[in-house]
């Protein structure tokens, strides 16, 4: 097992890491840019060293910056989190080759599985459902259209080294097919430097499973059940449970064991999600994601299974801590992301938080990194906590996130929290019975918080 690990993120996620550990007895090294110096994760941390000023590129991003730090402070591993340099092949190997241990996939795989035509390709090979489209990169009008008349309108124009919702395009009819895909080209060369597109049936009222997956170096591997992330707004997940609404316990078992059996012949090492878009009963691949996903609370919540600790567990060679017949899934869990934004028109709101309190009781957690007086600088991703709730069903979950919703307080800076109040009162996300689009269609009809 590992004596040190060196953390190379910041925020809740960084604090998430070093408790899990402190926890095995690993000793922690936090990295940080000069505007997170007095953030939570570098105040607990057993070291600390400063990478850079504030910009991600100079500093979280900049790997020289990270394996020197790794070297001065003689941390034999690294955790990359999530987002950041968690699925970058290049840096997975500059740390295996320094001698260190990357607390994540292997290299080929983070690669195979950015590239979302291979990706796609992987997953038929493998036996995964994959939604009808090209079978691979779009090269011309003429082939695009060719393609779309063989799935049939509407379809879907994808960035292959996309993510986020940029570089991906709806084409409705023949009409729009040209205008959609140079758009998609020109988002997707600007956000990925690769214009590279392809295109895909687009689905009307998909939800959104993904289900979790963790892989020893010993031949096991597990599903530990699904997520629903539907609720979006841009393509970015806002609130997620498990299990979801959607599915019985049959199907459940269908999707996991396929996505199981799909991962152990890759040969897959470590953590990672399958996504899927779920409609009339059938799956469709998107994407894997090679790393932890900022939801997996939800799943730690029903299956009692710490997977930061797995992860570490898995990069130092050892077994998995449960076997396939051995994950119970209890209750139900749902979480919501709390941005430091407007709630209404989502415009960012950094700045110092003047009062903070976090709500209790049984079936709670708080994952954040935030304390009265910290300020949250403008220079990263908005996220500063996610509320996580357990109930013995989902009902219970329900009205207990509604009571801890009314108890967190953050005071300074704006949060989402009044979204989530919000949203709690709908009968469509009281009933389950959202889809991906849901959101976006109810703040656009209804754009403005009711007194």
């Amino acid at each position: 097992m590992f004596d040190k690990v060196l953390i190379a993120n910041r925020g809740e996620i960084a604090l998430r890491i070093h408790r899990a550990c402190k926890e095995m007895g690993i000793a922690t090294v936090a990295v940080h840019s000069q505007a997170d110096a007095e953030a939570m994760h570098v105040r607990l941390a057993d070291e600390s060293v400063c990478i850079g000023p504030p910009p991600a590129a100079k500093s979280y991003l900049h790997i020289p910056a990270i394996m020197a730090a790794a070297e001065i402070t003689n941390a034999q591993a690294i955790h990359p989190g999530y987002g950041f340099l968690s699925e970058n092949a290049k840096f997975a190997e500059i740390v295996e080759k320094s001698g260190l241990t990357f607390i994540g996939p292997k290299a080929e795989h983070i690669r195979m599985m950015g590239d979302k035509i291979v990706a796609k390709k992987v997953a038929m090979e493998a036996g995964i459902p994959v939604v009808p489209g090209s079978d691979g990169a779009i090269t011309s009008d003429d082939v695009a259209k060719k393609v779309a008349k063989q799935i049939g309108f509407p379809v879907l124009i994808k960035a292959a080294a996309g993510g986020g919702g940029r570089g991906m395009k709806v084409a409705r009819d023949a009409s729009e097919l040209s205008e959609a895909l140079s758009t998609a080209r020109a988002e997707a060369k600007a956000a990925f430097g690769d214009d590279s597109v392809y295109i895909e049936k687009y689905l009307s009222q998909p939800r959104h499973i993904e289900i979790q997956i963790a892989a020893d170096s010993h031949g096991e591997v597990i599903h530990l059940g699904e997520r629903d992330c539907s609720l979006q707004r841009r393509h970015q997940k806002v609130l997620e449970e498990a299990p979801s609404p959607a599915l019985n316990a049959d199907q459940r078992a269908e999707i996991g064991e396929i996505t199981a059996t799909a991962i152990r012949k890759l040969g897959y090492l470590g953590v990672g999600t399958v996504e899927y878009l779920y409609e009339d009963g059938r799956f469709y691949f998107i994407e894997m994601n090679t790393r932890l996903q900022v939801e997996h609370p939800v799943t730690e919540m029903i299956t009692r299974l710490d997977l930061v600790r797995e992860q570490i567990l898995i990069a130092a060679g050892e077994p998995l801590s449960m076997r396939q017949e051995d994950v119970p899934f209890i209750g139900h869990a749902i979480e919501c992301r709390i941005n430091a934004e407007n709630p209404v028109t989502f415009a960012p709101s950094p700045g110092t938080i003047t009062s903070f309190h976090q709500p209790g009781g049984l079936g709670v957690r708080l994952d954040s990194a935030i304390y009265t007086g910290y300020r949250i600088p403008p220079n990263y991703d908005s996220l500063i906590g996610k509320l996580i709730v357990h109930g013995r069903n989902r009902n219970e979950a329900l009205l207990r996130l509604s009571r801890v919703l009314d108890e967190l307080v953050i005071s300074g800076p704006e949060t989402t929290i009044p979204l989530f109040q919000r949203l709690l009162k709908q009968k469509d996300i009281v009933d389950g019975s959202y889809h991906i689009r849901w959101l976006e269609d109810f703040l656009r009809q209804n754009p403005e918080e009711p007194s």
